[in-house]
């Protein structure tokens, strides 16, 4: 909502809607949310900013993901099947919207701050590379190797809306955003907020259950193939495993005041997951790809750490391996491919 005319100096006209909107809010929240919830004022910015007057601090910074560059890039970014062939395999960016809205449905439930959950849902994966965490893995074994350093992609994402997004400005999110993007991984402590914490799990129940889809649906696996005991106790349909599963998290959450499953049903989504791992993430069709995605991102990475003069300006000064990194983790899927041939394919021989 004209996040460009506001960083161009241009200030909305005043109202009484525009006047009353944030004392509105305050009220509407200590009257319907629970204590437990993160309040939207005051707030929390490294750069403080005026507030806008028809939207919390929250919405503003869901506005400000939903705007960016790197948001647009997750439609060409692997979920988990590479350049697939099919129209309905879900992309990084499908499975952002799903977090966000499982995210949504969880916070209202147990009267938490959904604006919160939703602008931390649509920003976790902003900082995934290409080709999902093929590439991630790959980049970091690049690094590690050059420079000892490491790949993260919830801190990348972090560093994306901190210092890559509007020409290496940032985008002044507030700080129980940019606390619950860091904290979605289980990899990361977890965040303060228990908006965060929501999408640390979100993440994870649909993630699972579109994977399984998507696996279904590339024939990689058949029905008869998923861990029967964690399918009598979650059910036989991926809306069904959603649904058992939301709901277990929503009633044992709000027994307990705070994020948490049920022993019976976290049980099972574990070994569900450990079964997409064994199966689909690492199974013989990723292992396959790995190879190919490790030329292409290796390839890519000796290149610009040998010439970083090609690294665009737009790409903010710094130490070479940030540099390096910067540009290739924020690359799409076909945009690495059509760099890496562009590298390595005699141009009289390209078809």
């Amino acid at each position: 909502m004209g996040e460009q005319l506001l960083e161009a100096g241009y200030q909305h006209p005043g109202g009484p809607v525009a006047e009353a909107f944030a004392q509105r809010m305050r009220a509407r929240e200590e009257a319907e949310l629970s204590s437990l919830a993160a309040r939207s004022y005051p707030a929390r910015r490294e750069r403080p900013e005026s507030d806008c007057g028809l939207r919390t601090p929250f919405q503003r910074d869901r506005d400000r993901i939903v705007h960016s560059k790197a948001f647009r890039r997750l439609k060409h970014k692997t979920q988990v099947f590479v350049a697939p062939a099919g129209d309905h395999y879900r992309t990084r960016l499908t499975h952002t919207l799903e977090v966000a809205q499982v995210s949504r449905t969880i916070a209202r439930a147990l009267r938490l701050n959904e604006d919160l959950v939703e602008a931390i849902g649509l920003g976790h994966d902003l900082g995934h590379p290409p080709f999902g965490h093929l590439g991630e893995e790959a980049l970091d074994r690049c690094l590690t190797e050059r420079f000892g350093a490491n790949f993260l992609h919830h801190e990348h994402s972090l560093r994306v809306v901190d210092a890559l997004e509007r020409e290496g400005q940032g985008l002044n999110l507030t700080e129980p955003v940019r606390e619950g993007i860091l904290g979605h991984s289980w990899r990361a402590d977890p965040p303060p907020t228990l908006e965060g914490q929501i999408v640390r799990f979100a993440d994870r129940v649909t993630y699972i259950n579109h994977d399984i889809d998507d696996a279904l649906r590339a024939g990689l696996i058949s029905r008869n193939d998923l861990p029967a005991q964690s399918i009598a106790v979650l059910g036989d349909s991926g809306p069904r495993r959603i649904d058992a599963l939301v709901h277990d998290l929503v009633e044992h959450s709000d027994r307990a005041q705070e994020i948490v499953q049920g022993d019976r049903v976290g049980a099972a989504m574990s070994d569900l997951r450990e079964f997409m791992f064994a199966r689909v993430y690492l199974g013989a069709e990723a292992r396959r790809e790995h190879a190919k995605i490790e030329l292409v991102v290796r390839s890519l990475f000796d290149h610009y750490c040998a010439c970083p003069d090609e690294i665009p300006d737009s790409i903010p000064d710094g130490e070479l391996a940030q540099r390096v990194t910067d540009y290739l983790a924020g690359m799409t899927d076909r945009f690495c491919i059509r760099t890496f041939e562009e590298l390595s394919i005699p141009v009289a021989f390209a078809p």
